[in-house]
């Protein structure tokens, strides 16, 4: 009955304190089979696609134009593929498929699933920072993750597909849109965010630990890129629905 209320039916805004995105990229036929038919892979030199793992502590998360005193704070964890969609109107929009999502508050998991199909679940997510060094963790997924942060310029991973930052900054995440498919109503939900000042600075992985990638049986998945962002206001756009036509 209330089904219409996963569509993001109201803007949303919130303060990123940190946003730390890896980039793996992933031979294309092995993704295409997890995207809607409505998507097309987002491609790098017509072999590799891409998963992006977000991991993003929000700050004052809440309906738009509400205080911020309303506001709550959440850690996310969003495993995105990065899609392009053409709508109505012809143009081609790059954007992000979510896969799944993760929370460390029941709370946010409630909502979340009320209001998006972001599929979340709730994990004991802990945080750390030590001089510039971020470590983001989750005993319960086995998940681990360290990130370095430099001042001076670092090397790609080493078997990035990109052969510069320049090249891996075009797949950094979040992109402008992100796309759902109701298959039997044939219907696109689109779903833009909004962000200033936003520049991504690399970040050397130290380690990580992904269960949730080696749980698509990939044969390969390569380290393409990582960045961080800190300190920047974001909002998401009341949904917008269209009908798709194959």
């Amino acid at each position: 009955m209330f089904s219409f209320l996963k569509n993001h039916p109201f803007a949303v805004e919130a303060y990123f304190e940190s946003s730390v995105v890896l980039t793996f990229a992933v031979p294309k036929q092995e993704l295409q089979q997890l995207i809607p038919e409505c998507l097309e892979l987002d491609t790098f030199n017509d072999r590799w696609a891409f998963i992006a793992v977000a991991m993003v502590q929000t700050k004052a998360l809440r309906l738009k134009g509400f205080p911020k005193i309303l506001g709550n704070h959440f850690f996310l964890i969003g495993y995105r593929i990065f899609v392009r969609y053409k709508n109505c109107a012809g143009k081609r929009l790059r954007g992000l498929y979510i896969l799944k999502s993760a929370t460390d508050k029941k709370k946010m998991e409630f909502l979340g699933n009320i209001f998006t199909h972001y599929n979340y679940t709730t994990a004991d997510i802990i945080t750390s920072q030590k001089d510039n060094t971020f470590t983001i963790q989750s005993i319960q997924s086995k998940l681990e993750v360290i990130v370095k942060v430099h001042k001076d310029e670092i090397a790609l991973p080493q078997h990035s597909p990109f052969s510069s930052w320049k090249e891996a900054r075009k797949f950094a995440g979040p992109l402008p849109f992100t796309f759902t498919f109701n298959s039997a109503k044939k219907e696109v939900l689109i779903i833009e965010g909004v962000r200033e000042n936003w520049q991504p600075a690399p970040v050397e992985v130290i380690s990580y630990q992904i269960p949730f990638l080696d749980s698509l049986n990939s044969k390969q998945v390569i380290l393409a890129n990582a960045f961080i962002i800190q300190n920047i206001p974001y909002h998401w756009k009341k949904g917008k629905i269209e009908k798709w036509k194959s």
